[in-house]
């Protein structure tokens, strides 16, 4: 068994055909082939069915491929670990946001860290909260910077911000001359959500629900960003509960309005969420030391 079998055993796994992984891997479909059987032949058992073609793990090979990509992680931070160590630091940063904290927050953080860091470049990966927790637990990131709900039992979890959720309609809605409404005067109009797996509308819809009135509410769309959602609000399709910061242009200039809802407030935190790990690049610790400063 070697580091390079494993890591063409999990190439196999993700890609579900030796024949993708060779050709992502750049060698010859019998080269992985005899890798996979030299690991068989090691553990002494197989780890794919190949019947008509199709390729499936065994029950050894589900239960090797979580060890596999454990090793490989491993193996990558001792690699990591032992260049710093001889002076050659990773200057690149591999950072995953969500989308409000990706188009909003990030480019004004990383301007702010360069100009502490200039030599720290920063590889960027922007989608909701469950694509980026994906991408962390795959460890093709090694920072996620997200909002909302998400499991973080594995995972080192620290705030690094606070932003308000506000209801917005478009300016000239007949809600504008009121200083504020009633709760279940929502039901009065459609709403725009974004996708069920925002982490914006998870909190939204939690808080409505305790206030039993999420049922009442009719649904307008669904629409796959923020901006469109403005734009849907703005042109009068309906009203949306959005991110404070990301209407401040659309506030300023009397695009959108602002409309209270008495004794109702939503606020939720941003994270920097992390594996823990036995060794972290120094960029890493940097950017860390940075955000929670």
């Amino acid at each position: 068994m070697n580091i390079a079998s494993l890591r063409m055993f999990c190439h196999v796994v993700e890609e579900g055909s030796i024949t993708k992984a060779a050709h992502l891997s750049f060698v010859s479909q019998p080269a992985v082939t005899r890798q996979i059987r030299q690991l068989e032949d090691s553990y002494g058992t197989a780890l794919f069915d190949r019947e008509e073609g199709r390729l499936s793990l065994t029950e050894a090979g589900k239960l090797l491929y979580p060890y596999a990509k454990e090793i490989l992680a491993l193996n990558k931070e001792a690699y990591e670990g032992i260049q710093e160590q001889h002076g050659e630091m990773d200057k690149t940063l591999r950072v995953g946001a969500s989308l409000t904290i990706g188009e909003y927050l990030l480019p004004g953080l990383i301007g702010r860290f360069k100009n502490l860091y200039p030599d720290i470049k920063f590889s960027l990966s922007i989608g909701n909260t469950p694509l980026i927790i994906g991408k962390l637990e795959a460890d093709e990131i090694d920072i996620a910077l997200v909002e909302g709900v998400f499991q973080h039992e594995p995972y080192k979890k620290q705030k690094i911000a606070d932003d308000e959720l506000i209801l917005v309609t478009a300016y000239t809605h007949r809600w504008g001359e009121r200083e504020e409404i009633q709760l279940d005067e929502l039901s009065e109009e459609k709403m725009i959500w974004r996708e069920k797996e925002s982490g914006t509308r998870l909190i939204t819809e939690d808080a409505l629900r305790q206030h039993h009135v999420l049922d009442k509410i009719d649904n307008a769309m669904e629409l796959g960003s923020t901006q469109a959602i403005k734009s849907a609000v703005e042109a009068g399709l309906g009203m949306s509960i959005l991110p404070k910061l990301t209407l401040q242009k659309e506030l300023k200039y009397k695009a959108l309005r602002e409309i209270p809802i008495k004794d109702f407030s939503l606020r939720r935190d941003f994270w920097m969420v992390q594996k823990k790990r036995r060794f972290r690049k120094e960029a890493q610790a940097y950017f860390e030391a940075f955000l929670t400063s």
